[in-house]
């Protein structure tokens, strides 16, 4: 926690900056709203981005970012326009991507910047919507994406460390990040050659490793940071959680309260900065689901503010899709589906409403935050207020948190009762005027519904083809090869075949008594085959990679055949020594027999890289045509199906629903759109990942869908489904403050746009659509949450006829809370104070 002695401290010194040369700023105009004064440098409007303690100077104006994390390679294109739209409809002013150096330079010297990978018409497309860009090269990135971004083939350097003040990988590490920040130059797409590009960041969270490298590790940080600025991008560069972060790149917080877990600056002239706020968090195959409440999410982002924050980037805003075999070990093909903006795009709320409001709520107060001084006030035993004031002026902004995570509490400020709900931020622009409270939700709600698609799942008929378990392989070694350099990051399987001679007094001679066959593996998983038969698999999880299969086999008399196909979930994404990571079988041994143990770990092993329908790409349309295709069975391990579907009606989002589905991979015409994983359950006894998106841009009028299925599914139930939040919903309580959307500041001083400031409940459906149905309805105490709204111990019996009233027939309506059917002659709920919860139906 950042002390009040501290804030004056850093304010007096940024006020020092501003005044006096050393920051190279002799004037300040002040004749805007909002804060938005210009910073002049010798008379002259200042061009580019700078910065000083108190925030990013951009062209001569501070800026309050609020930044959106998007990447382009987990969406299509096509709809990268919809989803800077729709961040900047959400008071976004600032996307944020990473760049992916593997899907770049997949074999060394040879680049990608095509389709999904276009980073330049990303960049482009963030300029032509306005809004500033953030751009993290890394070029190791994390980000849970195959590698960490790094691509395989850079493992296989002589004498390489990843990370590292090692001359191998920073040669390497030099090439790139040159390239990208030229290619950016060239296009002139940073900020001074009238570009997005604000800030860019040169490696990411290197201090949680920074020890395992030594003194390697601190050069190596050095070395980074001259990098960077030799590039002469005329940006700010940053590194995120790097407290040794060189002068003068600004070292930057990662985590979900960085207002009281970031220990700051490392150097008074550097703002405060937030890469990740975590919108949720990332879900590996087996997790249960992953959350995090829209009220909590804008606390964060109000306190990080009040203590002198000048910008947060959500992670993510959008997390999009894992497709083909992007995502790191166990990662699910879904990224961060919680955010603002879920997998398919559709806005997620009240998350993205309520940080709309958040975001709208700190720009009211944004000249006393830039021009102001902060103090700290006492309110109560957990309640505090952080009041910005400019000196000589009316400009005050105050922040009034309620720490107390239990109970809410009235306080005095100002000779104002203001009731603060439990652990919330109340923010007043003027030190007067409530305008917002991040526990108090204003925004509408909305509900996820997939819909079975009738024309897709018409006339959806599956055929097979089942892989046939090789014998005796060539490419052969006395052990296993170990599985990342077997496959090299070409796909995700490997066959391993052995063979051994048996006499009848080897095998066991009681009927009851059967061999036991034992893999003992580093990791992801196995499955084995003997003598042609599925013998069983096992696999690792994210947590513990390593893992045993034991299973009892049937062996005979002569020449017994065992093949093991080892898979993959995806290579590491984090740690030290990454290029050290090992996986695959290590150990294989036959238990059981009368002449005991046998180890055959060095029986002599053949080889495979990946399986035979991925040579003869049966997902694709000619592939296809290379192999007799069946009717389906009931199912069975290393199974691939065949169909053909039309495309969905409307314009919906589209989703593949594994329904009996094990294990593997699906395609759309010949494009995987990723790993599914339906029977690696979580702890609720439910699949981590059920929906597979399908982007639109894939799709034609037919199109050919194909399974790999690796343990026996069972495609009868699979169907297509669209997407859609057609179902919106409110819940808006007597003690709701006003929208902040519902105020503005003119000639510095906050204005209500309208007369009524009285709480209503307001509601849109999303594009064209039109409230068609009210579903729920209820003024009194219900609870429950959109979607599964009830009644609670009383209701107006009014309620829905009065929302019918103000709703049906319409795309968007606002309800009073006071109108009339709900006086005091109907109140049911005296005692109460009263919510009204609304649930519609858009079509």
């Amino acid at each position: 926690m950042v002390e009040p002695r501290r804030l004056l401290l850093i304010f007096f010194l940024s006020t020092l900056l501003i005044a006096y040369s050393n920051a190279n700023v002799e004037e300040i105009q002040k004749d805007t709203e909002e804060g938005d004064e210009e910073v002049k440098v010798g008379g002259q409007k200042a061009l580019g981005v700078t910065y000083d303690a108190r925030s990013l100077i951009i062209n001569g104006k501070r800026e309050l970012l609020f930044s959106g994390a998007i990447h382009y390679p987990r969406s299509t294109p096509d709809m990268w326009p919809d989803l800077i739209k729709k961040a900047k409809q959400g008071g976004i002013n600032a996307i944020e991507t990473y760049v992916f150096w593997n899907g770049h330079e997949p074999v060394e010297g040879q680049y990608n910047f095509e389709g999904e990978f276009d980073l330049v018409k990303f960049i482009k497309l963030i300029h032509e919507h306005k809004l500033y860009a953030v751009v993290r090269v890394g070029p190791f990135i994390q980000a849970e994406w195959n590698h960490g971004g790094l691509p395989y083939w850079l493992r296989e350097v002589p004498g390489i460390i990843f990370r590292s003040d090692n001359e191998p990988f920073k040669k390497h590490m030099k090439r790139f990040v040159t390239l990208i920040v030229d290619k950016l130059k060239q296009e002139k797409l940073f900020a001074p050659q009238g570009g997005p590009i604000i800030l860019a960041q040169i490696e990411n969270e290197y201090n949680t490793i920074q020890r395992a490298f030594r003194e390697k590790g601190d050069s190596y940080v050095q070395w980074a940071g001259k990098l960077a600025l030799s590039l002469n991008a005329n940006v700010p560069w940053i590194m995120c959680k790097q407290r040794d972060a060189p002068d003068p790149i600004i070292n930057t917080c990662n985590g979900r309260h960085c207002g009281d877990t970031f220990y700051g600056p490392n150097k008074r002239n550097k703002p405060a900065l937030w890469t990740e706020n975590w919108t949720a968090q990332y879900r590996v195959f087996g997790d249960p689901p992953s959350q995090r409440s829209a009220e909590d999410l804008a606390y964060s982002v109000a306190r990080f503010f009040s203590k002198n924050g000048s910008m947060v980037n959500y992670y993510m805003y959008y997390g999009g899709t894992n497709f083909g075999r992007t995502s790191a070990s166990f990662t699910t093909t879904r990224y961060y589906d919680e955010g603002p903006l879920d997998e398919f795009g559709l806005q997620r709320e009240p998350k993205w409403g309520h940080l709309k409001d958040v975001h709208r709520a700190l720009s009211l107060c944004k000249r006393a935050l830039f021009w102001g001084v902060p103090t700290t006030l006492k309110l109560g035993p957990d309640q505090q207020a952080i009041v910005w004031q400019q000196p000589g002026t009316s400009a005050c902004a105050a922040f009034l948190a309620n720490n107390n995570t239990r109970l809410a509490q009235h306080v005095n400020f100002r000779g104002q009762d203001i009731r603060l709900p439990a652990r919330s931020i109340s923010v007043l622009p003027d030190c007067k005027t409530l305008v917002f409270n991040t526990q108090l939700v204003t925004t509408q709600h909305n509900s996820r519904n997939f819909v079975r698609s009738e024309i897709a799942n018409k006339n959806f008929n599956w055929e097979m083809y089942r892989e046939v378990p090789p014998v005796g392989l060539g490419f052969k070694f006395d052990v296993p090869r170990e599985l990342f350099h077997l496959t090299k990051d070409t796909t995700d399987y490997a066959w391993y075949t052995t063979s051994l001679l048996l006499g009848r007094r080897d095998l066991p001679m009681k009927k009851n008594v059967r061999p036991v066959l034992r893999v003992a593996s580093l990791g992801h998983g196995i499955h084995a085959y003997v003598n042609g038969e599925y013998a069983g698999s096992a696999h690792g999880s994210k947590v513990e990679k390593s893992f045993v299969l034991q299973r009892a086999v049937s062996l005979k008399e002569g020449e017994n055949h065992i093949a093991l196909l080892g898979y993959l979930v995806g290579l590491p994404d984090s740690g030290a020594y990454m290029e050290k990571r090992f996986a695959g079988p290590r150990s294989i041994t036959i238990l059981g027999l009368n002449t005991g143990t046998l180890d055959i770990s060095q029986n002599g092993w053949g080889h495979q890289v990946g399986i035979d329908g991925e040579k003869k790409k049966l997902f694709t349309e000619e592939g296809s045509k290379s192999v007799q295709w069946t009717k389906p069975d009931q199912g069975g391990p290393l199974t691939w199906y065949k169909g053909y579907f039309d495309a969905p009606e409307g314009d919906n989002p589209v989703a593949i629903v594994m329904t009996g589905m094990g294990k593997g991979m699906v395609w759309i015409n010949g494009r995987s759109i990723g790993r599914y994983w339906n029977n690696y359950l979580s702890p609720l006894k439910k699949p981590t990942q059920s929906e597979y998106h399908i982007p639109r841009a894939y799709l034609k009028p037919k199109n050919l869908i194909v399974l790999l299925e690796e343990e026996g599914g069972n495609p009868k139930d699979v169907h297509i489904v669209t997407v859609n939040r057609d179902t919106i919903c409110s819940a808006v309580s007597e003690i709701h403050p006003p929208s902040p959307r519902l105020f503005e500041t003119k000639n510095g001083s906050l204005q209500a746009k309208v007369n009524d400031l009285k709480p209503r409940a307001e509601l849109k459906c999303p594009g064209k659509k039109q409230i068609v149905a009210v579903e729920f309805a209820s003024y009194g105490d219900p609870f429950g949450a959109c979607g599964a709204y009830f009644i609670g111990n009383c209701t107006a019996p009014e309620s829905k006829q009065v929302v019918e009233k103000y709703c049906l027939g319409k795309p968007s309506c606002q309800i009073p809370l006071d109108s009339i059917p709900f006086s005091n002659q109907n109140d049911a709920c005296t005692h109460l104070r009263k919510t009204l919860a609304v649930q519609l139906k858009c079509a």
